[in-house]
């Protein structure tokens, strides 16, 4: 995890424009970078380093001697670098796992570039020999990446739109700030006077589809196209491990987050069972976050003694919950609600984490609600096909809502995050299999899921079988959640007659609610006229939902309750 940050055809004076770049120093808080490009003075390159592999010649842009034209500015971690240079017979001359983009980049393009990395990236490869700049983002947009181009042809990009927004430019009108496509890659052309032109951008890999790394990845060939119910168990248990084992490359410590739920306790037990096969030296750190009393709190304690953790339990009360908000929706660069509600807990654990602890790669369980349908609403879904689209709907969307949320909480803590139910080869299996299979079953959601690990004995039963809580309820009691102790408190801070001309004041995704004026009036206090950037609320669907939190939801049972 680290800071990219880039501009092309600046007409101010450079030295100020580095300003912005300092904005997102948290993402790299071990060095950082500025450089020009020789030829191209008004053209740099701005880097902060989380240095998580390659201490010594990890520093970017990376330019090595066999491509001195090329220049690289990255942020992400691909696993299979080494499979690669193997296959491919590349002379590294870095540890870097970034350097094999240059590489693959002379080999064959930029289309088969982007579709041979196993991994998360972001990135920015210059040319200047041909005259390019690329762009490129994975497959869910599990590392950031933000752009804007004017019309005449200057063009700034940087991992967080904050590093953006205070650009200088000769126009009076400053285009919108926006993210950039997940996997997406784009070509500029790069004029003699540092401005470029958009030349396309191009989709270079659908979910859905096997990507084209498969055939160098380290796991042997999988049965294919039998949905036998065993082989599909044993198919999920194996990409599923292998998707946690190559996110192990790591020079420095791995923790994990563990909130007691299926998604995070799965990734925890496997991680650590993985870490003994290794022999790695130091145990597993695991994290929990929750008030007095809170169910996740109670699960993940069962969890880490199950599995033989290190466990840490961090316990915050209202108010240190309250006072975080206006720098968790600086952070997020959202006022989406759920998003909000559940980044409170994850910014505080990763605070801990690092002022307290020396765990800096952090495993979590993001993007398994969304694979596979472990939403609460899933039970209403009309149709197994239905359902099975609506995942797809979710996934494209991550990059929005949990997956921003999971990158900008972790990152404003200077930690890099690790995601193995995104993995690419895990989530086109996955998705690949008959939309009956992965629908809710006998009343639980994931239940394939549950039931591929079912012999494992890598969790308690009741763990593995636990139902959905979403994190931003399971961190408080439940006799009161965080979403009506939000609530209570907001209803003191925005007055009715505000809420009554919230649409006059915010025409685009109008509050309907004093918690959402809340968010959007301290959104918009950092990030004005940008409410684009959230094409809408996340909310549940086939269901007359008026609140984004499961504890809402008439199938919610609390523990409590049964």
């Amino acid at each position: 995890m680290c800071g990219i940050w880039a501009l092309f055809g600046s007409d101010e004076c450079l030295s100020v424009q580095c300003l912005s770049a300092m904005k997102i120093a948290h993402r790299g808080p071990d060095a950082f970078r500025f450089e020009n490009v020789n030829g191209f003075t008004n053209c740099c390159f701005g880097f902060h380093r989380l240095a998580v592999v390659d201490q010594l010649y990890g520093m970017q842009p990376i330019r090595v001697k066999k491509f001195p034209y090329l220049w690289l500015c990255y942020n992400g971690e691909i696993y299979n670098f080494k499979q690669l240079q193997k296959q491919f017979g590349f002379e590294y001359q870095t540890l870097v796992d970034g350097e094999v983009i240059l590489h693959l980049y002379n080999r064959g393009g930029i289309e088969q570039t982007v579709g041979m990395l196993d991994g998360v990236f972001a990135f920015i490869l210059l040319d200047t020999a041909n005259r390019k700049v690329y762009l490129a983002r994975d497959t869910y947009g599990v590392r950031p990446l933000f752009k804007v181009l004017t019309d005449d042809g200057f063009l700034g990009v940087c991992s967080e739109a904050k590093g953006l927004i205070n650009l200088k430019h000769s126009t009076s009108f400053f285009p919108k700030v926006e993210p950039f496509l997940p996997g997406h890659y784009e070509v500029l052309d790069l004029k003699p006077s540092g401005k470029v032109a958009s030349v396309e951008l191009v989709k270079f890999h659908s979910y859905k589809d096997e990507p084209l790394h498969v055939a160098y990845d380290t796991v042997e060939n999988l049965p294919s196209g039998s949905f036998d119910l065993e082989t599909v168990k044993s198919n999920i248990r194996i990409l599923f491990e292998n998707a946690v084992r190559k996110r192990l490359m790591a020079h420095r410590r791995i923790g994990c987050l563990l909130s007691g739920g299926l998604d995070s306790s799965l990734v925890a037990a496997v991680l650590l069972k993985l870490m003994k096969e290794m022999n790695i030296s130091y145990p597993l750190q695991t994290f929990s976050i929750g008030m007095e009393n809170s169910p996740d709190v109670q699960a993940a304690r069962k969890v880490a003694t199950h599995i033989g953790s290190e466990h840490h339990e961090v316990i915050f009360n209202c108010e240190e919950g309250i006072q975080a908000i206006e720098d968790v929706i600086f952070s997020l660069e959202t006022y989406d609600i759920t998003t909000i509600r559940a980044s409170v807990g994850m910014y505080l654990v990763s605070k801990y984490i690092r002022k307290k602890t020396d765990s800096v790669v952090i495993f979590s369980g993001e993007g398994s609600d969304e694979l596979t349908q472990g939403y609460i609403y899933f039970h209403k879904a009309p149709s197994p096909e239905d359902a099975a689209e609506e995942s797809e709907r979710l996934l494209k969307e991550l990059y929005l809502f949990d997956v921003l949320r999971a990158d900008r909480t972790t990152a404003a803590h200077g930690l890099e995050l690790r995601v193995p139910f995104l993995d690419h080869r895990f989530t086109s299996y996955y998705l690949s299999l008959p939309a009956e299979m992965r629908i809710p079953k006998n009343g639980i959601e994931k239940y394939l899921l549950r039931q591929s690990f079912e012999d494992s004995n890598l969790l308690p039963k009741e763990i593995l079988w636990r139902p959905k809580e979403a994190f931003s309820d399971g961190i408080t009691s439940v006799k009161k959640s965080w979403f009506s102790i939000l609530q209570d408190y907001i209803d003191q801070q925005v007055d009715d007659l505000l809420l009554e001309k919230a649409a006059e004041k915010y025409p685009f995704n109008p509050p309907k609610t004093k918690e959402s004026y809340y968010y959007r009036q301290i959104f918009e206090k950092h990030y004005p006229g940008q409410s684009s950037w959230l094409p809408h609320y996340w909310m549940p669907r086939w269901i007359k939902a008026t609140d984004p939190s499961a504890r809402t939801l008439k199938h919610y049972k609390s523990a409590a309750q049964e």
